[in-house]
């Protein structure tokens, strides 16, 4: 992503926080890819880092369903020209909407169209509505498209907020409906205990860093290099591993037939379908006879995808 100051001016503006580049995002950005390419300009984002909400509430759990570089790839591969990260500050959060169009916007970027959504907001205190974001871009000759909200068939806004519930409920069908596409957390795999290669089951562990966490449970899983090549099926707990006195949230996934040493490596692991709750065991060996039951039930489920 660019630093503003590195930015070239011009071109038409999506704007946005678009964590999780679901599909109502993605109605924001092509709207402004549309409108770029009728007019033969760049197509860009703005959107800001770290999320606003975790410089204003720091306290919050973490919520993020797509930290920023995976943000980025989403965004790009939707086809935008340019990425801006607008550092989010607590200095910045006291700009006035107001300010923010006419330093941000109009001084700084020099937008020639500007794109958002029907609920967008911006500025100290969320005080600027797509309202007025249109009367302060009318006397500078830029226009404004306001998206209308993407609903489904149920006549339900396609969210971030939703995105969260279902995937805290278990829920994958709603989460990858309202995504485009099956939620994924991304990670660098680390050195583990080694307790799933003593009882036969080898692992790769990632943290869950700022992502949400979804509910904590066991998952059939799609695994592949971050940097692309094939995909590998497995199976994976997400959770605390109380059997084992666990604390660390973490991401612990077992993939059918991989044998390589990936320490280090950075891997995206696509959940597919909910298994089962996390739960405890009285002893090793009957958590041992479960995983392999949850084995075989992950092998049927991934074998049913389309």
């Amino acid at each position: 992503m660019n630093r503003l100051d590195a930015y070239t001016k011009g071109g038409v503006l999506a704007l946005g926080n678009f964590d999780g580049v679901h599909r109502g995002h993605q109605a924001v950005v092509r709207a402004a890819i549309d409108k770029a390419r009728g007019h033969g300009i760049a197509a860009r984002v703005l959107t800001f880092e770290p999320h606003p909400r975790s410089v204003l509430r720091p306290d919050v759990p973490p919520f993020r369903l797509t930290p920023a570089p995976v943000k980025e790839k989403l965004l790009r591969a939707l086809g935008v020209d340019d990425i801006i990260a607008l550092p989010f500050t607590p200095t910045f959060s006291n700009l006035s909407a107001e300010e923010f169009v006419a330093e941000i916007l109009i001084k700084r970027l020099g937008v020639q169209h500007v794109v958002a959504g029907f609920d967008y907001v911006f500025g100290h205190k969320r005080g600027g509505t797509m309202k007025l974001l249109r009367q302060w871009m009318a006397p500078h000759g830029v226009s404004v498209t306001e998206v209308t909200p993407f609903r489904d068939s149920l006549g339900l806004v396609m969210s971030s907020s939703r995105t969260r519930d279902a995937l805290q409920q278990g829920d994958l069908k709603t989460a990858a409906h309202i995504l485009g596409r099956n939620w994924s957390i991304t990670g660098v795999v680390q050195h583990g205990d080694q307790r799933g290669t003593a009882i036969g089951v080898p692992t790769a562990n990632i943290s869950l860093g700022d992502y949400l966490r979804p509910k904590f449970g066991v998952y059939a899983i799609l695994a592949r290099r971050d940097s692309g090549g094939p995909a590998w099926q497995g199976v994976a707990n997400i959770g605390t591993r109380p059997t084992v006195d666990g604390t660390t949230e973490t991401l612990e996934a077992h993939l059918f037939g991989f044998n390589d040493m990936i320490y280090g490596e950075e891997w995206a692991f696509e959940l597919t379908s909910f298994i089962r709750p996390e739960q405890k065991f009285d002893n090793i060996e009957a958590l041992r006879l479960q995983i392999m039951n949850d084995i075989e039930v992950a092998k049927k489920r991934l074998a049913a995808i389309p």
